[in-house]
């Protein structure tokens, strides 16, 4: 290849945002893999040649997982986005060991944490997505509902999943719960990741499977920090997370939520939050706590230079649901569209494959929060949700009645709500512990 190439290469991973040094590895992969076929031109190499090329890395032994996967990245952009062949997108290849992307040390047992995604039976993992997307599920859903099709099917001995009956389910279920000791809750996720695959993907709705041994739900009182508690957190964190972390605790909003927040709907004049789309698929409104206005203002002056800038360099247009982006084009650019707390940097999303800012990564403020809660010297076991869980529990401790704490919170039935009442400082029938009452012995009459 030419300099002209490489340097179109270059400006392809300046574009993702790739670092210098990384983008030198990026380059010196994919020359390793044209000189690993010298007889066939790049721009002619198969879907097929790429996954030998990747197979015989693994089978070396040498590379760590993260040097396999930039690797992988190298070469989805140099065929996806240089060469633009029709077989790299969706991209196609995934770096394995004996077909599965597997555990760090090699194993490819069933593991609640394991992050391979894909077992090479042909298009089951293509029609998955397919209707995964077609149906709108959430990205996140898609990711998990992946993961555990390809769990089930590993545990069933990567055999096709039509030879695959309710019996098999069943024993997988037994396993998650007896051998894995999952939750309730995890368990109920892999069947219904398993229900979606053979009703909406194969059209073989399993039916009845029978009885099978499920975990025991807990019953768990939420995490409350008390209100001087929380001020000592939010006091130990600084900048965007600081506002985030406000939100979170004035106006009960979800970590997600918060994160997924657009500027249209932040009402400054109302003091009010419109979330849209929260769990549930429910909008509700909530208070815009006024602490926190001309910090918020501030902000979003700052993120619309950054949005305008965007805009400038040709970029600028934010994720859309599907319908909406369809009904008008060019809305994903404007201004009220856009994530109050968006990433520092442009992003390409892993399904159109288009170059965005995305909204900031939730992780980065739960660490932050993490960060908070251990200068801050408290011993309880809080997240980002516990504070949620305190606006709720304070609302009803200044006498706000339940019903509206449950419009706040978005809560569909009240008896969700009722748990908040459990851990307020009185509880509502005033028991005073026996403890607390002095004791006056008996005197007998003589």
């Amino acid at each position: 290849m030419d300099a002209a190439f490489w340097r179109k290469y270059q400006s392809i991973l300046l574009k993702h945002k790739i670092p210098s040094g990384s983008a030198e590895w990026y380059t010196r992969w994919v020359k390793s893999f044209e000189k690993a076929l010298p007889d066939v031109p790049l721009h002619l190499r198969t879907r097929e040649d790429v996954q030998a090329y990747l197979d015989s890395l693994v089978r070396r032994n040498r590379y760590q997982d993260w040097q396999l996967s930039q690797v992988n990245e190298a070469l989805r952009i140099l065929f996806g986005e240089c060469f633009v062949v029709s077989w790299a997108r969706p991209w196609p290849i995934f770096v394995n060991r004996e077909g599965v992307i597997g555990n760090k040390d090699g194993t490819f047992q069933d593991d609640p944490n394991w992050d391979g995604v894909e077992i090479r039976i042909p298009g089951v993992f293509d029609r998955v997505r397919t209707v995964l997307r077609t149906l709108h599920y959430a990205y996140r859903t898609e990711q998990s509902y992946i993961e555990w099709v390809c769990r089930f099917l590993n545990f069933g001995g990567l055999n096709d999943p039509h030879d695959l009956g309710p019996e098999k389910v069943r024993e997988y279920l037994e396993y998650l719960a007896t051998v894995r000791g999952v939750s309730a809750s995890t368990q109920r996720q892999a069947l219904n990741a398993i229900v979606f695959l053979y009703d909406k993907v194969l059209g073989r709705p399993l039916g009845d499977i029978g009885p099978y041994k499920r975990p025991k739900r807990p019953q768990r009182l939420p995490v409350v920090l008390t209100r001087n508690e929380t001020e000592m957190v939010l006091k130990e964190m600084t900048g965007i997370y600081a506002l985030m972390a406000g939100l979170l605790y004035g106006s009960g909003l979800r970590l997600m939520e918060c994160v997924r927040l657009r500027v249209k709907d932040v009402d400054f004049e109302k003091q009010q939050i419109l979330v849209r789309d929260a769990k549930g698929a429910k909008d509700r409104v909530t208070v815009l706590p006024e602490k926190y206005l001309q910090k918020l203002k501030g902000h979003l002056d700052r993120v619309k230079e950054q949005h305008e800038q965007d805009l400038a360099q040709g970029y600028g247009a934010v994720y859309l649901w599907p319908s909406i982006e369809r009904k008008y084009k060019n809305i994903a650019g404007e201004w009220g569209w856009q994530y109050v707390f968006p990433a520092k940097n442009l992003s390409v999303d892993p399904r159109s494959g288009q170059v965005r800012r995305h909204h900031i990564n939730e992780g980065s403020l739960q660490k932050a929060f993490k960060q908070a809660i251990r200068k801050s010297g408290i011993s309880k076991d809080a997240s980002c949700h516990t504070l949620r869980h305190s606006f709720a529990t304070h609302l009803l401790e200044m006498g706000y009645d339940i019903r509206t704490v449950q419009e706040l919170l978005g809560h569909a039935d009240v008896s969700t709500t009722m748990i908040y009442t459990h851990v307020l400082n009185r509880p509502g029938i005033g028991v005073k512990s026996p403890a607390d009452i002095p004791f006056k012995p008996f005197k007998s009459i003589s």
